[in-house]
């Protein structure tokens, strides 16, 4: 027999979770993408991240709700689609792969939650994207601790970061028990 939902590790998130367009954050401004690997080096086809900002400018105080958009017609629904509200989800696809199109944050980071099968607890991290200013956290950690938290820029205004759940490469997650 095989077993059921309630019988593996889940949840299953690509069910209701994930919505059309929740990596668009802001028209233009920056893209980052990566993929997500587990122990083995292997891509995480079904993975969730959800991401949090600051504006331009630092503030973190955006516009109420989330851009949602009809799963149907990929209308938006309950908001403009203007204003930034510095909130997104992203599936990865069966590659692993992710895409979040945002505005460079003010405060130099983007803060990410990662939810994957076999995590009994979900993963907290943050993507430096652009230059590096003075930052505790970042100065806290090792050379080589803190290259895991850095996108490399492929090209102008496009930066890559991959997460790696365990392994060599492990991505620094941050512990806030």
């Amino acid at each position: 027999m095989k077993p059921t939902p309630s019988q593996t590790v889940g949840p299953f998130y690509g069910y209701a979770l994930p919505f059309p367009g929740g990596g668009e954050l802001a028209a233009g401004g920056i893209a980052v993408h990566g993929h997500v690997y587990d122990g083995a080096g292997d891509p995480v086809p079904d993975a969730l991240l959800e991401f949090w900002q600051a504006d331009e400018r630092g503030s973190l105080a955006g516009a109420p709700g989330t851009l949602r958009r009809d799963p149907t017609n990929g209308a938006i629904l309950g908001r403009d689609g203007v204003r930034f509200t510095g909130f997104g989800r992203v599936a990865t696809d069966a590659d692993g792969h992710w895409t979040l199109r945002t505005v460079m944050p003010g405060n130099g980071y983007i803060s990410v939650c990662v939810f994957a099968r076999g995590l009994l607890h979900h993963l907290y991290t943050r993507i430096y994207p652009g230059r590096l200013g003075q930052d505790a956290f970042l100065d806290a950690l090792t050379p080589e601790r803190r290259q895991t938290l850095v996108a490399a820029e492929e090209r102008e205004g496009v930066y890559r970061f991959d997460i790696h759940l365990q392994g060599e490469k492990e991505t620094v997650f941050l512990d806030f028990g």
